[in-house]
């Protein structure tokens, strides 16, 4: 748990703090590999902190606060959802399309009954 909680926060520094360029080690960890899609894509994400007003937890307490304010400066990048399969599908049916097309303008029916 402690390694997956330490790549989720590298996740978040790097999406908080890095410019465009900037390398998302989303792969570091199973759960970072999970909410790839959650952090900073096109859903809205819901993150809870749980902390203690006990003194002797201050400590954890800060690093949970400051780790929460982190990840509440992640923003969404919009984008259009549309499947892969849909793209290729569009292109494939468009090529056919410009193919028979093309057949019609030569003078080719291509046969037929």
């Amino acid at each position: 748990i402690n390694k997956s909680l330490s790549s989720l926060g590298n996740v978040i520094n790097a999406l908080t703090e890095g410019g465009k360029d900037t390398h998302v080690p989303y792969r570091s960890s199973k759960l970072t590999r999970l909410l790839e899609e959650s952090l900073g894509g096109n859903t809205v994400t819901v993150m809870l902190a749980a902390v203690s007003d006990d003194p002797k937890n201050v400590r954890e307490t800060l690093s949970t606060l400051k780790y929460a304010a982190r990840a509440k400066k992640i923003t969404n990048k919009k984008s259009k959802n549309e499947a892969k399969e849909d793209k290729a599908k569009i292109r494939e049916l468009t090529d056919e399309i410009a193919r028979l097309h093309e057949q019609l303008l030569n003078g080719g029916g291509g046969g037929g009954g």
